[in-house]
């Protein structure tokens, strides 16, 4: 069963119709509006780039105003898997509708995840037909990581950003994500923000839009002789 979300959006930084879009998918118990902050921070990297931050599927029980792409499970690997194989195809129907949307293809389009946010990111990403920009992921873990090998589709260029100081998801999570992704016949570039918990740090900040900018610069046209 999919469903329907959305969220906040920012238009492109220099007007007119985007030519690429980055997809904010947020963490347990917080809500679109949150990850939006980050665009106007990547705005300059990203002039013709469009900003969409969707709520999660699901209120988050005892927290007004805040989402859930699944319940939380005290890190039990297999109650993640399910929750987010459940919560898949509503991201990936949203995909679709943005690209519809904006004319886009696949490849002008990057998902950005924090924490559960990062796990819907990763495993949708990697298991969709066209491959989609590029895949930036905070404080998260990819799930499901033995059966990737048999499912994953897709390949497309990931970074994985990770506080040391992390109590929620320890950085050892990194790790062990980029590691399952070299094990399935991909991989990731990944970064440790020193001294960052769990949270995105300005060195996170900035790396992040680099990697962004770097699979969604607005391509050059040759210029006719």
């Amino acid at each position: 069963m999919t469903v329907f979300i959305d969220g906040p959006r920012m238009p492109p930084k220099r007007g007119g119709k985007p030519d690429s879009l980055v997809i904010f998918l947020h963490g347990y118990g917080s809500n679109g509006a949150d990850l939006i902050s980050l665009a106007p921070y990547w705005a300059d990297l990203l002039p013709g780039t469009a900003f969409v931050s969707p709520n999660a599927i699901e209120p988050t029980p005892m927290a007004p105003g805040g989402y859930q792409w699944f319940p939380i499970s005290e890190l039990d690997p297999l109650l993640m898997e399910q929750g987010v194989r459940m919560a898949a195809p509503s991201v990936d129907r949203f995909i679709e509708r943005e690209m519809d949307k904006y004319g886009l293809e696949a490849s002008r389009v990057a998902l950005v995840g924090f924490s559960q946010g990062t796990m819907m990111a990763l495993h949708v990403a990697l298991r969709r037909e066209q491959p989609l920009a590029a895949v930036l992921g905070f404080s998260g873990v990819l799930v499901g990581g033995p059966r990737l090998k048999d499912e994953m589709r897709a390949k497309p260029p990931v970074l994985l950003i990770h506080g040391d100081r992390d109590p929620t998801l320890p950085v050892p999570f990194m790790f062990e994500s980029a590691e399952a992704l070299a094990a399935a016949g991909h991989g990731a570039q990944w970064h440790v923000s020193y001294g960052t918990p769990h949270a995105i740090g300005p060195d996170g900040l900035e790396l992040g839009a680099a990697f962004l900018a770097t699979y969604l610069k607005t391509p050059k046209i040759a210029a006719s002789r």
